[in-house]
């Protein structure tokens, strides 16, 4: 069990990254900044205007997998802080890894940010932009820093770089390839691109300092060869750049002031500051320079986000694919049920810090609850259906009940159902012997059928094995609720119930965390060893008439939780519900 700790989330009004914000503001940091309409270098700038952007932020993912919730996290820091300082925010692909990424992922990405609720047009202007239109312009800069001396080709192997990069008490070693001239690493840079070198003989190195104690500046890698297909670029390059040297480029010509990153890459500052200088000392890239700022990631409980561990659960079968409601990706939560609207609350609440620290996940079941109790409509479910007679009530007889659609709001008015001789309610309601305080049926005692009548329970018929399928009981005719006569008998249950003759028929997906323990990928756990064989539960179960079936409407069914019809399976002919969460946390944080 890790020693991580569970962090409570209250509402905040402001962090580290607003106050700097402000700060940068007050002091007209970017009075002097242009936009020439698109991203661009030095030059291009040169001929804009005053951006009229206040700040400008990204969302950079890498279109090598689906978003998931801790992508939701920056999506609605660096998209908000945009909105709310009078900024742009782009959106823009880190696509420099042909070997992992697909349109499939880059179309996933947009529908997700869109479906959170963001936009990147701005000013007449989209700001849709992919790191590999900037290829040319990368590779530009890779041959500034060259005859500037501050690159070079080597020919070292990268087992043989990693030997010589050192430790973090020991210096690294200069590769004996570090003097080379300027000119013979043009040439060899130019070789790699044509595609006359294969994949690792060679790679382009910043010179910076293999003494640094930051191994990231000990002459990282900032071009490597890749005789790979991209999805955009297709077989045009041959070699590409490190994301380490693309961010800041890419950031530099899209004139972003703000470039928020989360913790991992706090070391990496030092060399994304250290890019930006070099190049705006060539003339390769506009002033005022972006900023790397780092803020600690969203981790959540009973989830994992790493990318390699999520595609091992969809390659391996642990879940039906992206879209498993138990998966943390967008497109998995969303199928499950969660609102956009209780997404950007939990992310709101999470708040914005340099410390990391996992967040509960029960708190986003509270964000769902808050957002739907005030507009979902009411229904009733049976799971777990037994049958109930009403010996006294004709078997001819329909009689009209009403509750509303929502108690929070009247102008959403009544809803209407059947009540008759037959009906269904759980089994969990009646108890042949019942325990200390239960107040449910059981022979002798009454309770009100809710939004109808009060009954008695007269007794149950079994089967040959023993098993309760009946239990008989008698209305009074005088206790309708919403009638005078509602309050003439004092009980102490209420049971919920479906017609039987109306009841619709639908397929019920309880889900649960799909892991069983608050960590589990801490430390060297076996994360798969970790799974919750009971994450989900389908059962065959029955709705109120009336109840939607197929559009994406979150419905509050009484007394069990929230649930959604299921986006992918429902039909008209074969309602799917997912339960999205139940009414109250069943999960004290750190049980198992």
């Amino acid at each position: 069990m890790s020693s991580e700790s569970v962090t409570p989330v209250a509402p905040i009004t402001t962090n580290f990254l607003r106050n700097i914000i402000e700060s940068d503001l007050n002091a007209n940091r970017f009075s002097g900044k242009l936009w020439a309409g698109k991203p661009g270098t030095a030059a291009v700038q040169a001929g804009g205007t005053p951006d009229p952007a206040r700040i400008r932020t990204r969302f950079p993912p890498e279109p090598n997998g689906y978003l998931h919730i801790g992508h939701a996290k920056s999506i609605c820091l660096n998209f908000g802080l945009a909105r709310d300082f009078g900024g742009v925010c782009h959106m823009r692909f880190d696509d420099t890894n042909p070997e992992k990424e697909e349109q499939e992922y880059v179309d996933a990405i947009l529908d997700a940010v869109k479906w959170l609720g963001f936009d990147w047009t701005a000013n007449n202007t989209e700001h849709l932009y992919f790191a590999s239109d900037y290829f040319p312009v990368m590779f530009a800069c890779a041959e500034a820093l060259i005859q500037a001396g501050h690159a070079y080709v080597d020919q070292q192997s990268p087992e043989e770089m990693r030997a010589m990069r050192g430790t973090l008490t020991e210096p690294g070693r200069d590769s004996s390839w570090r003097s080379r001239p300027a000119a013979e690493s043009l040439q060899l840079l130019h070789e790699m691109r044509d595609g006359k070198h294969p994949d690792g003989s060679m790679a382009l190195r910043a010179r910076i300092d293999m003494a640094s104690p930051n191994i990231n500046l000990r002459d990282p890698v900032i071009y490597r060869i890749r005789h790979a297909t991209h999805h955009r670029t297709g077989d045009t390059w041959c070699v590409y750049p490190m994301y380490a040297f693309a961010h800041p480029i890419e950031d530099a010509l899209e004139c972003i002031t703000h470039s928020i990153c989360t913790l991992e890459f706090e070391d990496q500052r030092p060399f994304y500051d250290w890019v930006l200088n070099r190049l705006q000392e060539l003339g390769q890239v506009a002033t005022p320079l972006p900023h790397q700022y780092e803020f600690a990631r969203l981790n959540m409980s009973y989830i994992v986000t790493s990318k390699r561990k999520l595609l091992q659960l969809v390659k391996e079968g642990y879940v039906s694919g992206w879209d498993d409601p138990r998966m943390p990706t967008l497109v998995g939560l969303r199928r499950r049920g969660y609102s956009a609207a209780a997404l950007r609350l939990f992310c709101e609440r999470t708040g914005v810090s340099k410390n990391n620290a996992r967040i509960d996940y029960s708190l986003l079941d509270q964000a769902l609850r808050e957002v739907q109790d005030p507009v979902a409509p009411r229904s009733v479910a049976i799971l777990h259906p037994l049958k109930l007679v009403i010996t006294n009530f004709s078997a001819h007889m329909i009689e009209t009940c009403q509750a509303p659609r929502n108690p929070h709001d009247p102008a959403a008015g009544m809803r209407e159902f059947p009540l008759t001789r037959e009906l269904w309610i759980e089994r969990e309601d009646f108890a042949e012997v019942p325990p200390k305080k239960y107040f449910r049926l059981f022979p002798g005692n009454s309770v009100r059928l809710k939004y109808g009548y009060v009954i008695t329970c007269t007794g149950c018929v079994k089967d040959e094995n023993g098993q309760v399928i009946e239990v008989h009981a008698e209305y009074n005719p005088e206790t309708k609720s919403g009638t005078p006569g509602s309050d003439l008998v004092k009980v102490k249950g209420n049971v919920t119930w479906i017609s039987a003759a109306h009841a619709i028929p639908a397929e019920i997906r309880l889900y649960d965390r799909l892991f069983s323990v608050p960590f589990p990928d801490a430390g060297d756990s076996d994360f798969l060893a970790c799974l919750n064989p009971n994450s989900v539960e389908v059962i065959q179960g029955l709705l109120e008439p009336g109840t939607v079936g197929t559009d994406a409407v979150v419905t509050q069914f009484e007394r069990l939780g929230y649930f959604v019809p299921d986006q992918i399976d429902s039909k008209a002919e074969k309602l799917v519900f997912n339960r999205v969460t139940t009414l109250r946390d069943t999960w004290a944080a750190g049980a198992t």
